[in-house]
């Protein structure tokens, strides 16, 4: 079968910012990597309708409803973990300026406290602040509401803000 025409140049074109969404929303690279190639390769047969709307928010739908269907799947699969904000030591703000280290160990404790959050509170939060796709098409990839959108967005915000904030809470008190 014949390679659709631009569909090369779209996945060369947009791979990274979409391998970054899927890293965002598994918290691993190897998941990621997983994930993106599965809703391109799921977004192939279908690529000349596709290609004539958004296909960039088509993959991210793709990419979103199968990563629902593995967490639901694999629930009790074991994780490979990278190092945590736990092992490596959590840096405040007011280290930032002194330590080169610091975003690299904030970037860690964003990816684990995101990973804490329930699926659909995270899709919504990594697909509104760090795609900062609009709430409409946030509604449209996930298939609900925006008032469900809103509501699965401020309850990931509050749960980062408790997870995160008591983590650096506790790291400022040693």
């Amino acid at each position: 079968m014949r390679e659709p025409d631009g569909f090369r140049e779209f996945v060369v074109g947009r791979s990274p910012s979409l391998l970054r969404t899927a890293w965002m929303l598994t918290g691993d690279a190897a998941s990621a990597e997983d994930l993106l190639q599965t809703a391109l390769a799921r977004t192939w047969p279908h690529w000349s309708r596709v290609s004539q709307g958004h296909p960039e928010a088509y993959v991210r739908q793709v990419m979103v409803r199968t990563n629902a269907s593995w967490r639901a799947r694999f629930w009790t699969r074991e994780k490979a973990t990278d190092l945590t904000s736990a092992s490596v030591g959590i840096q405040t703000q007011a280290y930032a300026d002194t330590d080169p280290s610091g975003p690299v160990t904030d970037r860690l404790l964003l990816a684990e406290a995101l990973g804490q959050l329930p699926i659909r509170q995270r899709q919504a939060v990594v697909l509104r602040y760090f795609d900062d796709l609009s709430v409409q098409v946030v509604a449209e990839i996930m298939g609900c509401s925006a008032g469900t959108v809103k509501s699965q967005t401020a309850k990931g915000l509050a749960r980062l803000r408790e997870v995160i904030g008591h983590d650096m809470l506790v790291e400022e008190e040693r």
